[in-house]
């Protein structure tokens, strides 16, 4: 039986990354095990009006409110049956989250996928693909489901 100790979660806010989250915290409760979140603040910015890389640079402001904002994320009294900590960087998605791993020697990645494909893959890449390509440890992607089409 495989007993998991730390758990890396990153979350960008979306509804996927939520998803993942939830998947995070029961695995975690199920074996007591320390649970990371995670949030990359993404160096490649693109502001699209100038087609330029932005040059924003995030203040400690920034990476407090982003770390209150990721405990927030967590069900109403996660953190009194669950160690939490909070890890914000800036850099690339992928490159920071397989980092963070290692760093810390997580037991697994729980991610969330968005389950782009086509022209939209082609342009934005999936953080989730190359983190399940390079990580060393064990990665659990979480997809949200389809919508179903209506009959009409």
């Amino acid at each position: 039986m495989i007993t998991l100790k730390k758990i890396l979660c990153p979350v960008d806010h979306s509804e996927c990354s939520y998803l993942a989250l939830k998947y995070a915290i029961s695995l975690a409760l199920k074996d007591e095990a320390k649970l990371y979140l995670m949030h990359v603040i993404d160096a490649r910015l693109y502001d699209t009006e100038i087609y330029k890389f932005s040059s924003y640079k995030p203040n400690e402001i920034d990476m407090s409110k982003i770390r209150e904002d990721l405990m927030k994320s967590l069900p109403e009294g996660t953190t009194d049956v669950l160690e939490i900590e909070t890890i914000v960087v800036k850099g690339v998605p992928f490159n920071e989250i397989i980092n963070a791993a290692t760093e810390i020697n997580v037991d697994l990645i729980v991610i969330g996928t968005h389950g782009r494909t086509g022209l939209t893959h082609i342009m934005m890449g999936s953080v989730a693909e190359k983190v399940v390509r390079k990580a060393s440890c064990p990665v659990l992607t979480v997809r949200m489901s389809p919508p179903i089409p209506s009959a009409s």
